[in-house]
């Protein structure tokens, strides 16, 4: 059964773009008293221990992560965060965001880092 939704999910996410997650709705989208750099930073520590290194890049006023899948390069996640004055506004936008059993990690980094 573990096997038959591992393989469900990759075969799902596996053909996702950048762009293709970014046009889904956001599964999380809050405010941080950290600076891009400082959430930026804590995000890759946190994921470190699930997934490969994520892909960081400027983008509009703060920083893009891209997230890469477990098993492959291809990204899973998309995370925009944008400099605001006092911290920053984060929106993690997920390919399989409409999958109930999709991995937790990236969800748990993401709310671990808002104070953390």
């Amino acid at each position: 059964m573990k096997r038959g939704v591992l393989l469900a999910m990759l075969v799902l996410g596996g053909c996702a773009t950048v762009t293709d997650i970014e046009q889904t709705l956001p599964t999380m989208s809050v405010i941080s008293g950290k600076k891009p750099d400082a959430y930026a930073q804590c995000l890759v520590q946190q994921l470190s221990s699930t997934r490969r290194a994520p892909q960081i890049e400027p983008h509009k006023e703060g920083l893009r992560i891209i997230v890469p899948q477990k098993l492959t390069s291809n990204p899973t996640a998309v995370i925009d965060i944008e400099e605001r004055s006092g911290g920053s506004s984060i929106k993690v936008y997920e390919s399989m965001s409409n999958v109930p059993v999709r991995p937790g990690d990236i969800r748990k980094a993401a709310t671990h880092c808002i104070s953390g």
